[in-house]
Order: C-alpha cells, then structure tokens, then sequence
C-alpha cells in the first residue's frame, strides 16, 4: 500500500463520501465556529484533507484567501462542482499533499486539517511540513480521530477491512501521543478541546502555533 493507492481509494469512494451525512452535526458546528473565531479577515489559509469541500465552503469567505487540497482528485472534483454553484472570492481547490506544498514558496498564515492526521503514512513527517508551510507564528489548527483512544473492536477489525478495500489506510495513536508529536514537530500547543456532542470524544480540537 501507498500514498497514490489511499489516492485510489479515496478517488473512488468520493461519490458515496459525498453524500454521507455528517456523524456529529452539533460537533462539527462547534468546530467551525471554533475556527472562525481563530481566523482573521486578511489570513491566508490551508486546508489539508479537504474531502469535497464542506468545510471551505463554509469558512472561505472569512479570509483573504483560502487553498483547500486532497490527496484525492475525485474529492477535488466534487469540490470544484460545489464551488461552481455557489461562488466564494478567494477560494480554490487543488489535489495536493502537505509534502509537494512545502516545495512551493507560498506560506500561510493558518494550516487547517479536520478529520485528516490519522489518514496519513508519515504523520512526524507531514507534521514537519506543515510547520513549514506556515508563516512565523502561524496556527495549525486540526481535529482528528485518535483510534488508540477508541473501542479496540474497531482497532481489530481495520486490517480485514483494507484487506478488502473497504476502509483506507488508518494510523492509530492516542490523544497524548498526537500532542507529543506535534509539539516535536515544533509548535506551541495553545489548547486542547472535545467538541463532541455525544458520546465519548476521541477526536481532540488542537490549536498549535508555529515557534
């Protein structure tokens, strides 16, 4: 397994990803408004992990600019087809990794990553990058599940599940050890939250700043 076949996969659950219903409706809209206090008018902003675009589109329009990637170009795809009905000044999709960005001159005042960390391979490695895509001070500012955290049925039954093609690749860590990782990856933790509406929450609300 790779990097382009968690591509693959992804590319080719987009559609049914598209119309699955937010788990934790009441979560998600804290973590927005959550975010959208933490962002300012003349920020530029990444997003990483985008999926199709539900949360760009709903924080665009509060900064200067604001760049949305996956890995995925199915997801992108979809992205691009809900931005074309409803405009927003200053937003763009792209498929793109943290990897290939940090190459690029741009930096960014504030680097977003919902749902997104336990996806990836190389998480010291991308938290690394992403420290480099920010501007000095910058905020990475993330949500993420934390599966070490979770019920251990779900830990056993991922392997099988991959092996047959039906869930991508999962990283599994807790809490402590996300916060361990990304203060190595050289940022100041400011907080830590739970904006879980039911139920226990194993997807911690970090704000970190670039030092």
């Amino acid at each position: 397994m790779s990097t382009a076949s968690d591509a693959g996969f992804w590319d080719r659950s987009s559609r049914k990803y598209a119309k699955s219903p937010i788990s934790d409706q009441a979560g998600y809209e804290r973590t927005l408004e959550r975010t959208r206090a933490l962002l300012k008018p003349d920020d530029t902003v990444l997003e990483l992990g985008c999926g199709t675009g539900t949360t760009a589109l709903r924080l665009a329009s509060e900064v200067t600019s604001y760049l949305a990637t996956d890995l995925s170009a199915g997801m992108i795809a979809i992205a691009e087809e809900k931005r074309a009905a409803s405009p927003i000044a200053g937003l763009a999709f792209r498929a793109a990794t943290a990897e290939a960005l940090a190459f690029e001159p741009a930096r960014f005042d504030a680097v977003l990553g919902f749902n997104y960390l336990h996806l990836l391979r190389d998480l010291p490695g991308t938290l690394r990058s992403i420290h480099t895509l920010l501007a000095p001070g910058g905020l990475f500012i993330s949500k993420t599940a934390c599966l070490g955290d979770m019920n251990p049925l779900i830990r056993l039954a991922l392997p099988m599940a991959r092996a047959l093609g039906k869930a991508p690749y999962v990283s599994v860590f807790r809490a402590p050890d996300l916060k361990q990782l990304v203060s190595a990856a050289g940022f100041d933790i400011l907080c830590a939250e739970g904006h879980a509406s039911r139920g226990r929450d194993a997807r911690p609300y970090l704000v970190a700043r670039k030092t």
